[in-house]
């Protein structure tokens, strides 16, 4: 099988410069010619939007009009499509200055005219190595990251059905909750509701800190957490306590690791959820934009699912009784503008229960 040739371009304004290059690296390589550096990144733009292959490396000129081979060269690195494409200057100026100045641009290499046509060849052979070795490298790094990701994430599902396990009544609501969340942030970001918060977040690291805001009920006595009815005083306090346990739990997790953005909404969501609009929820008794913006997008999500769901003490609503319940909260219960939201998409949320039910309540059904 015919290995491919790597491509180089030559970038130089005299044409008997470009012959010379050409015909000392043509056996080895594929040579492209262009005659000015305004060209070339012309050139170099349309293989960008067009998905070409881009030249493996570039020889370039400094003297040259119009455009002048240090320029050219800074437009090539400020190109986030560009920058990695090892870049060698081939010109007559040999002054250490002029050396100096190129390899601080970000130049690979420096060869001054004439050259020695074996050391070219060796000097871009090493620069391709290298630039090859950095890409594998980078594919490597990211092959890893994914690794890590998706270790990360069946983690915390892991985590996140030992609690829904845990508790009898609440069968896939985990996953419900977390698709409405992501419904009302969508929403929010496209009708600009709270912008200035929602442009700080990564939707993905949102929706899995989500999997987590009930973390706090494996903490929870059994005889509590799947009573078969409704909670009394006492039993109500100890419930109350898995805000503050699955905050402590997920803390506990932020003090071991380096990377924790997601598990800080973690923390909030899971702290906050249980809060009010009118500063009666618990466990600070905060009010209005006093709770975190996290807290007060998934107790819509929560209590809706809540609603609708089947307990050992009540049959499930029906989405129009559940929806009515919501927006009769407004401005006590919930945030207004998240309310109005919600009253506005409220049969997506329908449709996300019908593709995500709950699977049957065993023990106390």
């Amino acid at each position: 099988m015919r290995t491919m040739k790597k491509l180089i371009m030559l970038i130089d304004d005299d044409p008997t410069n470009l012959l010379t290059g050409k015909n000392a690296l043509k056996d080895l390589y594929d040579i492209m010619t262009v005659d000015s550096g305004i060209r070339a990144l012309t050139l170099l733009e349309a293989f960008v939007k067009n998905a070409k292959k881009l030249p493996d490396l570039i020889l370039l000129d400094i003297e040259m009009p119009e455009l002048d081979g240090y320029e050219t060269l800074k437009r090539i690195k400020f190109h986030h499509a560009l920058q990695g494409i090892p870049v060698m200057f081939l010109t007559a100026l040999s002054a250490a200055d002029n050396e100096f100045e190129g390899l601080s641009l970000g130049a690979a290499d420096y060869i001054t005219k004439p050259f020695n046509e074996g050391i070219l060849q060796k000097r871009i052979e090493t620069h391709l190595s290298l630039s090859e070795h950095t890409h594998n490298l980078e594919a490597l790094v990211e092959n890893k990251t994914a690794k890590v990701l998706q270790l990360q994430d069946a983690i915390l599902s892991t985590v996140a059905e030992m609690v829904e396990f845990r508790d009898d009544n609440t069968g896939g609501h985990i996953d419900r909750t977390k698709f409405y969340l992501r419904l009302l942030v969508e929403k929010s970001a496209e009708r600009g509701l709270y912008k200035d918060a929602l442009k700080l977040w990564d939707v993905k690291s949102l929706i899995q800190a989500a999997e987590l805001h009930d973390v706090g009920k494996i903490s929870i006595p059994d005889n509590v957490l799947n009573k078969p009815g409704r909670l009394d005083d006492g039993e109500f306090a100890i419930m109350k306590t898995h805000t503050e346990m699955g905050k402590k739990a997920i803390m506990q997790i932020i003090a071991k690791v380096d990377e924790s953005e997601f598990l800080h909404q973690a923390a909030l969501m899971a702290y906050t959820h249980h809060e009010k609009w009118d500063g009666t929820g618990y466990p600070q008794g905060l009010k209005g934009e006093e709770i975190p913006i996290h807290g007060r997008l998934m107790a819509i999500a929560d209590v809706y699912d809540a609603l609708i769901s089947e307990r050992p003490y009540k049959k499930g609503f029906p989405h129009e009784k559940a929806v009515e319940i919501i927006v009769e909260g407004r401005g006590t219960q919930f945030d207004p503008l998240l309310t109005d939201l919600f009253e506005e998409i409220h049969e997506e949320f329908n449709e996300i229960a019908k593709n995500y039910k709950s699977r049957a309540v065993t023990a106390h059904g």
